[in-house]
């Protein structure tokens, strides 16, 4: 027994870098335990100032600080599972074993998730699409800041800009900058289309083999049809919430429909408000006191994320699900996800769910989170006090400029 291997299924997120989004490379674990790249680590906290805003050294993931910078000392453990997992995708692009070789047995295996070569391909043609999508959104972010600064400081380490601004300002007329802008803003349109589709296509198409036939084996279902969409049991109950701009965190921005909130770049010099958020969150305009609603968010475009409901009255400087006015459901970078209700967290597993459905029923003084597929799977379910109106709240971990979260049209 001490030399029996058993098999364990990875994703890359169980071993990835929430700030390259890649496999840890010489992973350095931080006093609070959470893990990433040296060389991330090191240009984070070069490019924020050592931390900055009076906590030097913050983890990107839960923020705790310290007053100096920690020894980065490489986690031999991981570096070396994350080898083993580079050494297995490697090998899943070579020919299929022999038919003799062992099989590990199917209970290892999670059931209904597509076969590891595939969930590969799939995965990076997605992170692809996204890092695209990213990549143009930075340079419509450089063209409006070159037609804002007439002129630029000389290029160096600590000029965002660099050598691209200045080769722009100096070569480029005014009107020439505003073509530039358009088209680079018509394929930051067209990517958005193509992601957005390609999920869509991805969810629809994918097909759950039933378990291996006993003896007495059956034929399997046609593989070529997509699995047929089912309409949302909540669809009687869907309501259609919007952003309240009033209390839009500046670390934010939203579409104009007010149906997609994403981390800015750049600060947002919003009006004043003592409604507005101190932190990266937003409540909806719409306040639930009766009966019962329901909302579907997709959170696949956002690294750490939570999804729920708050009172108006929530203090504007705490976390959503760390007031007794609040609760949501939260997706950590560490693949872990959490429920929080009355200030208290509860640990629901390692599965990241594509798009959460809010089920809110006054009238039973109920709270229902579910992971939206093909059909709607309960997450966690509180109750709730009808006493003061409720809100959809959200909250995007503010590291990663480009993070969305958007509220989906419900299926009928």
């Amino acid at each position: 027994m001490a030399g029996l291997a058993v098999p364990v299924w990875l994703a890359e997120d169980d071993l990835g870098c929430i700030i390259c989004q890649g496999l840890l490379d010489w992973p350095a674990t931080l006093p609070c335990g959470h893990s990433f790249c040296r060389d991330c680590l090191k240009n984070l906290w070069g490019a924020r100032g050592a931390g900055g805003a009076g906590r030097p050294w913050t983890c990107p993931t839960c923020r705790e600080g310290a007053a100096q910078q920690p020894r980065l000392r490489k986690n031999t453990l991981l570096q070396e599972l994350a080898d083993k997992y580079s050494r297995a995708l490697r090998e899943l692009g070579e020919d299929a074993a022999p038919a003799s070789s062992p099989v590990p047995a199917r209970a290892a295996r999670p059931p209904h998730r597509p076969a590891p070569r595939q969930a590969a391909v799939q995965k990076n043609i997605m992170e692809v699409g996204r890092e695209l999508t990213e990549l143009v959104e930075q340079l419509v972010d450089i063209v409006r800041s070159l037609q804002n600064q007439r002129c630029l400081a000389e290029p160096g380490p600590d000029n965002e800009l660099g050598l691209l601004g200045m080769l722009v300002t100096s070569n480029t007329s005014e009107g020439k900058m505003r073509d530039v802008l358009h088209d680079l803003e018509e394929i930051q349109v067209k990517l958005r289309e193509n992601l957005t589709w390609k999920e869509a296509s991805e969810e629809q198409t994918q097909v759950e083999l039933p378990e291996a036939p006993s003896s007495s084996s059956c034929p399997l279902p046609n593989q070529s049809l997509p699995a047929p969409k089912k309409a949302s049991r909540f669809a009687p109950w869907a309501i259609n919430p919007t952003f309240d701009l009033q209390t839009l965190s500046c670390s934010l921005e939203v579409s104009k429909d007010c149906q997609i909130v994403t981390v800015a770049h750049c600060p947002q010099s919003y009006p004043w408000s003592c409604e507005r958020f101190s932190i990266s969150q937003v409540l909806c305009s719409q306040a639930l006191s009766s009966g019962q609603q329901y909302w579907e968010v997709d959170t696949r475009h956002c690294s750490h994320w939570a999804v729920g409901v708050a009172s108006w009255g929530m203090s504007r400087d705490r976390i959503l699900g760390r007031t007794i006015d609040s609760c949501c459901v939260e997706w950590k970078g560490t693949s872990q996800l959490s429920a929080w209700h009355m200030v208290k967290e509860t640990v629901l597993g390692s599965d990241r769910p594509g798009v959460v459905g809010i089920w809110l029923d006054l009238e039973e003084g109920k709270l229902a989170f579910y992971s939206v597929a093909n059909q709607e799977k309960l997450l966690y379910e509180c109750t709730v006090s009808a006493s003061a109106p409720l809100h959809p709240a959200f909250w995007l971990y503010g590291l990663q400029p480009g993070n969305s979260l958007i509220i989906k049209q419900v299926r009928v």
